[in-house]
């Protein structure tokens, strides 16, 4: 039995020392932490999907310029074509969409039916364009200047569940003017474009980038103006998610000298949404990839200021808010998307199991010492009954031989560094028993 207990630890003691059994052991290893890794902390997709708009509009480009960025990093970014932000906050909120991300017009969603939407940043001011023939407001010197100029006139205001159709009622309302005291159409932008240019429309709400092509279409309309808001800082002031912004004369187009003054208008800002369950690591990704894209959207917005935290309707989200403050973390500032990210999720796992194995390794430690401390606490108890009995010269023989077992016990004991002192103590210890068997003899 004895040998067959030697032969055993013989053997386990050569597999330890085995570099192949070692290099088996650290891919077990690394198979485990990357497993747990994978379940407590997935990984970012590769591929994701983004809600925009129609393919002529400013929702659908910024769409495009984010898959080329993101392309980069070895993300695919399927840009989804929709109806607006209406059709993007449904196809982002029902779960079986599988619709990552979307652009979302502010100041449209009511929150209540979107619980588990947030924000990701604002990107670019959609300002509310409101355009009119100067010939219908005679009585007004010729100028738009106030929502209350509107009463009995045509008026556009979007087409049905449309973001501007949303934002022209919650102005109209905070205006005090029913539906009954102004002929409201509800059409399309090319639609109110045609029937402005025919005549028969007086007012038409647009709301849309300053960068949107389509608002080209309303240069050619001969004798139209933009509104100016007078009431400006009111409507913001009642309305959070807007902001005021300054058109200087030109800016729209400097050919058609559009707008033919410097105006202010009101807007509200496009902004990126996402499910409250987004990746960390793929929310910095796209608000990295935002940065680069932004720097040209810049008619109306002043450099930087965007992506913003400001405007937005959904809460932000908890990263991105650390994001917008203080940038790219340490990881993703200096090391590529994929290092850093699987670097930081060993990391999330690493330091809690430190945090649990290190006090471990104290507590396995101490209990250690208590056992060591019993051990010798026993062999003392042993010393010191040899010790009283010394005088008895018939027990003579039989305490030489208990303390020569005794000597062979100490003598396999494994003892720490840290307790040499105590190994060496005993030892000079049962040498002094000795001397006093042999004195009192």
């Amino acid at each position: 039995m004895q040998k067959t207990v030697e032969n055993s630890m013989k053997s386990l003691k050569n597999h330890l020392y085995n570099p192949q059994a070692i290099l088996l052991a650290f891919v077990l290893l690394l198979s485990l932490i990357f497993g747990i890794l994978w379940i407590l902390t997935p990984p970012p997709p590769k591929v994701i999907k983004m809600a925009t708009g129609l393919p002529q509009g400013l929702y659908y480009q910024f769409g495009e310029r984010l898959k080329h960025e993101l392309a980069k990093e070895g993300v695919f970014l399927e840009v989804v074509e929709s109806g607006g932000t209406v059709d993007n906050l449904r196809l982002l909120s029902n779960p079986k969409s599988d619709v990552d991300f979307a652009m979302v017009q502010g100041g449209v969603a009511d929150l209540e039916k979107y619980p588990h939407l947030v924000s990701i940043g604002g990107m670019f001011y959609e300002p509310v364009w409101v355009w009119y023939r100067p010939a219908a407001f005679k009585a007004d010197g010729g100028e738009l200047r106030v929502l209350s100029q509107l009463k009995g006139k045509r008026v556009s205001v979007g087409n049905q569940g449309s973001g501007t159709a949303v934002l022209s009622d919650a102005l109209l309302k905070l205006s005090e003017i029913d539906e009954g005291e102004l002929r409201a159409e509800y059409l399309t932008p090319e639609e109110a474009v045609a029937k402005l240019n025919s005549g028969e429309l007086d007012v038409a709400f647009i709301v849309v980038a300053a960068e949107s092509p389509f608002l080209k279409k309303f240069y050619t309309i001969p004798g139209i103006r933009l509104m100016n808001f007078d009431q400006g800082d009111a409507y913001v002031r009642n309305l959070p998610y807007l902001s005021k912004v300054n058109v200087p004369r030109g800016l729209l187009s400097i050919a058609n000298d559009v707008p033919k003054r410097d105006i202010q208008v009101l807007s509200a800002t496009a902004t990126l949404v996402g499910k409250d369950n987004v990746s960390p690591a793929l929310l910095s990704l796209m608000l990295g990839a935002t940065y680069d894209i932004l720097p040209s959207y810049t008619r109306l917005q002043k450099l930087g200021e965007f992506p913003s935290a400001t405007g937005l309707d959904f809460p932000l989200h908890d990263d991105a808010e650390i994001y917008l403050k203080d940038g790219p973390s340490f990881l993703h500032r200096h090391l590529p998307f994929w290092t850093a990210v699987w670097v930081g999720r060993f990391v999330k796992i690493v330091i809690p199991l430190l945090v649990i194995f290190i006090p471990l390794f104290t507590y396995i430690s101490s209990a250690n010492n208590f056992l060591l401390r019993l051990k010798l606490a026993g062999i003392y108890t042993e010393l010191n009954a040899i010790e009283k009995n010394a005088a008895n010269r018939e027990l003579f023989q039989k305490h030489l031989e208990e303390l020569a077992q005794i000597e062979r016990r100490v003598l396999y004991m494994k003892i720490s560094a840290f307790s040499a002192k105590d190994f060496y103590d005993l030892k000079g210890h049962i040498e002094q028993v000795r001397n006093r068997l042999h004195s009192a003899g």
